[in-house]
């Protein structure tokens, strides 16, 4: 029961996190961006999730608050949904395979995920809309965003390995169980 009740706190949490984050994503980096372009906290908060709670959890979430994302902004609804529970199933490929000690292989991880979700979700867009496919312009912004997401990596990276180390050992205990015969 417990583990339950810690289970449920923590999914209530990242629940509140998530609407801090739109707090931050739509006001906030609105005014604190480079050349126009705002970082996008949506990948690094999957991610976050897929690496240290597990690829369930993390394409769980990164489908549902994508598609709420996308209610909120107007988009095609499923697009935003799409990529960011790809990113949440591509981060325990990542935690299985790679180490999260390393700053070098997460800033990685956080490039390799903004450049899928951006790619995927321009695209998609390029399909749909038919407008043409700008790739100087789209280059200059994917550039742009993945250096923003990498310094907040940088910065911020400290205290999700810590929370998220926590998170972790609730989510993906290793349970012993001895048996009699």
């Amino acid at each position: 029961e417990g583990e339950i009740l810690k289970k449920a706190c923590i999914i209530i949490g990242l629940i509140l996190t998530f609407f801090i984050l739109y707090f931050l994503q739509s006001n906030f980096f609105t005014w604190f961006n480079i050349a126009g372009v705002m970082p996008n906290l949506f990948i690094l908060y999957i991610l976050f999730i897929g690496l240290f709670i597990g690829k369930k959890l993390g394409a769980i979430f990164g489908l549902l608050f994508g598609i709420y994302l996308d209610i909120l902004i107007g988009q095609a609804i499923g697009v935003t949904g799409v990529m960011l529970a790809i990113i949440g199933l591509l981060a325990e490929y990542f935690d299985k395979n790679f180490s999260k000690e390393s700053r070098v292989t997460i800033m990685l991880m956080v490039i390799g995920t903004t450049i899928l979700y951006e790619v995927g979700v321009y695209g998609f867009d390029v399909v749909k809309y038919s407008f043409p496919f700008e790739i100087q312009e789209f280059a200059i912004i994917l550039t742009i965003e993945v250096l923003f997401n990498t310094l907040l990596t940088i910065i911020l990276y400290p205290i999700f390995q810590k929370l998220g180390y926590k998170v972790e050992e609730v989510f993906k205990a290793k349970r012993v169980l001895t048996r009699y015969f």
